[in-house]
């Protein structure tokens, strides 16, 4: 009997930006399992299914969890939002795989932030670009420092995830305060909220600006460069077409 998890993103939650796979797989799968807030997104166009959930935190007992539930021959699919690969649950349940060696694991993309946030904004990862967690439940302080400072000297566009919480209030103002040592006040930025989701809305500010906006887990912030440019509501960075001629 073959063992398969499934390993699926969900993109930002709605049922538009789910892949035609990822569809496929969630209708086949017996079982769904994810964190508490992503089950929800799933739920409600897949009410019928079995579903199993862990809140923040718990993210190796929920692997675990998926991993049993298909080492008993079930059909296992593990949500993630965003891609499953990009800050998802992919590299942990890689890691378990050997722990449960009759399971076979396969990734289903889904559709990250930085680039569904981007559409809403318009084009400002054309060029090279970067994407950051500014969360240190994980990650030390000083690495993610140390990493803004080099996508900033390196005039990266930057996509920023997890910006700030009740416990980092200050995180996005610290981060903006160490880009303004390498980028212009005036480069411009963009903000997108509940991406995809009920309550969507988006800004484009100025750096300078962007450290004053309040921002949640919920907004993913995307820094420019200094060729990126603001078109009406637009933030577009050029790839440098114009250039060939």
């Amino acid at each position: 009997m073959q063992k398969k998890l499934y390993i699926i993103g969900i993109g930002p939650g709605d049922y538009e930006s789910l892949t035609i796979r990822a569809e496929r797989a969630l209708m086949e799968a017996e079982v769904i399992v994810g964190y508490t807030v992503y089950i929800e997104l799933v739920k409600k166009f897949l009410p019928d299914k079995e579903y199993l959930t862990t809140p923040m935190t718990k993210e190796e007992v929920r692997c675990r969890m998926a991993f049993e539930q298909a080492d008993a021959g079930k059909k296992v699919a593990m949500v993630c939002s965003g891609d499953a690969g990009v800050y998802g649950m992919a590299g942990l349940l890689y890691e378990l795989n050997a722990q449960y060696p009759e399971v076979e694991l396969e990734v289903i993309a889904g559709l990250t932030a930085a680039l569904s946030g981007g559409a809403v904004l318009g084009a400002p990862l054309t060029h090279d670009f970067v994407v950051i967690s500014l969360s240190d439940r994980l990650t030390t302080w000083e690495t993610i420092e140390k990493r803004l400072r080099c996508a900033a000297e390196g005039d990266f566009a930057i996509a920023i995830y997890n910006p700030s919480s009740k416990s980092r209030a200050d995180y996005l103002q610290k981060a903006c305060d160490i880009l303004l040592e390498y980028k212009a006040a005036d480069t411009v930025c963009g903000i997108v909220r509940n991406i995809g989701r009920q309550g969507q809305e988006h800004r484009i500010v100025s750096l300078l600006e962007l450290r004053e906006i309040p921002v949640d887990m919920f907004t993913t912030v995307f820094i420019g460069t200094a060729q990126t440019k603001q078109w009406n509501d637009k933030m577009i960075t050029p790839r440098g077409y114009h250039l060939q001629a």
